[in-house]
């Protein structure tokens, strides 16, 4: 093998295989940062040795093993410099008994491990956040505070809390027992949805979509599958491809908003459409089916039109009434109001979505439906004051344009257009 050849084989090696290599080490030192250090020192050892000896037989293995070691001479050194020379000698002892050989169920129950780890509810939702993308999806901290528009030094603020959190408080690297588990695994997929939401309609700035952070979310989803053989883990997965197949037809090349019923359905990407069904069947077959399994379910029916006249809206509302009963929350009835309307009609749809307004007098999109459904039932002068109401608090620009549009179609032309 050529240099060339053998440093983008180790390239592409630390691509895909650093999340691995660090989940194991971490479990074997207890320690992220030790951790992330041995680990940086045994990629920096194989890039001087791999070229010249060709790649080992089991490089994931072989990761681990120099890991290991770097982080043995690491807390030699600390050693040295500490009172706390029993407990560190106990850790290196432990360390230099750990077996050499892997196998692929330990690797994969470590990475498990260390999602868990990041997820615990001992954590501060932010912090789970943080954690997760850097030590999971391997993003750095600059990448995430980018995503969050966040400055760079608070989000490694968090990182720093987050490691010593798990330091302090001792939160193990285990795989919790069958009755705790499920709880676990659903704060996990809270974190992954809500890196998805971000990525899939960002909060705020100048763009709809950040495909980077969506994509890190299916990717952890896709893990997450292979993992833990869960009908909500399934659900998700299904849910998030389904949503992310329509990225490519939710924006005009100028990076304004596409509405679902507008948009060219010949744009949707049917290989995720596919995956999302199989993982979806899957979800179904598993039981109990959960709220991220019956949302999947609804946009499957998006899916299976294709105009959007052909829409089934019944079966819609009935996943909908389904899933009020598995999850209530205002935002699922606002999300029912607006498939009854399509069903029934603007004002059927206005009759459920105006009790709502006290609990989401602060949600902008709840005053752009009503907004909508107001137009529709052409009550202009209402549908222009919510239509103030949802610029005044929108945050993303992309979705301000838009309602800027809505609001001088109903004013038709009229000078004030808004914040």
């Amino acid at each position: 093998m050529t240099p060339a050849a053998s440093a983008a084989a180790i390239d592409e090696l630390f691509r895909a295989e650093h999340g691995r290599v660090l989940a194991t080490v971490v479990r074997l030192v207890k320690d992220f940062t030790l951790a992330e250090d041995a680990v940086q020192e045994a990629f920096i050892a194989a890039m001087q040795q791999w070229p010249a000896d060709g790649l080992p037989a089991n490089p994931v293995a072989w990761l681990v093993s120099c890991a290991r070691f770097k982080a043995i001479d690491q807390l030699r050194r600390r050693a040295k410099l500490q009172e706390s020379e029993r407990e560190v000698a106990c850790l290196i002892e432990e360390l230099e008994a750990a077996r050499h050989d892997l196998s692929e169920r330990e690797i994969q129950d470590d990475q498990l491990r260390l999602i868990l780890a990041c997820c615990h509810p001992a954590l501060d939702p932010q912090i789970q956040v943080a954690l997760t993308l850097r030590e999971v999806c391997g993003l750095t901290t600059e990448e995430i505070a980018a995503a969050f528009i966040t400055a760079p030094a608070t989000m490694a603020q968090r990182i720093v809390r987050g490691k010593a959190k798990i330091r302090d408080a001792k939160i193990p690297f285990r795989i919790p027992g069958a009755e705790e588990l499920p709880r676990r695994i659903a704060a996990v997929l809270a974190v992954c949805y809500l890196v998805f939401n971000e990525g899939y309609s960002a909060s705020a700035g100048p763009q709809h979509t950040r495909p980077d952070l969506s994509g890190e979310a299916i990717r952890l989803g896709r893990l997450l599958g292979g993992l833990v053989p869960d009908a909500e883990v399934f659900g998700l997965l299904a849910l998030m491809l389904l949503h992310e197949s329509r990225r490519e037809a939710r924006t005009t090349s100028a990076g304004d908003l596409v509405l679902l019923e507008d948009q060219d359905r010949s744009r949707w990407n049917q290989e995720a459409i596919r995956e999302a069904r199989q993982w979806l069947a899957r979800a179904m077959a598993a039981e109990p089916i959960g709220a991220y399994t019956i949302q999947a379910a609804i946009s499957a029916v998006h899916a299976d039109a294709p105009r959007a006249e052909a829409t089934d809206w019944r079966r819609i509302v009935a996943w909908y009434d389904v899933l009020r009963q598995a999850s209530p929350s205002p935002v699922i009835e606002l999300n029912r109001a607006v498939a009854v309307a399509m069903r029934d009609g603007a004002e059927a749809g206005l009759t459920l979505v105006d009790p709502l307004r006290e609990e989401l007098s602060d949600y902008h999109l709840f005053h752009a439906v009503r907004g909508d459904l107001l137009r529709r039932a052409a009550r202009h002068p209402e549908a222009a004051a919510a239509y103030r109401q949802a610029i005044a608090l929108a945050q993303q620009e992309p979705e301000r344009r838009f309602l800027r549009r809505r609001l001088a179609e109903v004013t038709q032309g009229a000078p004030s257009l808004g914040t």
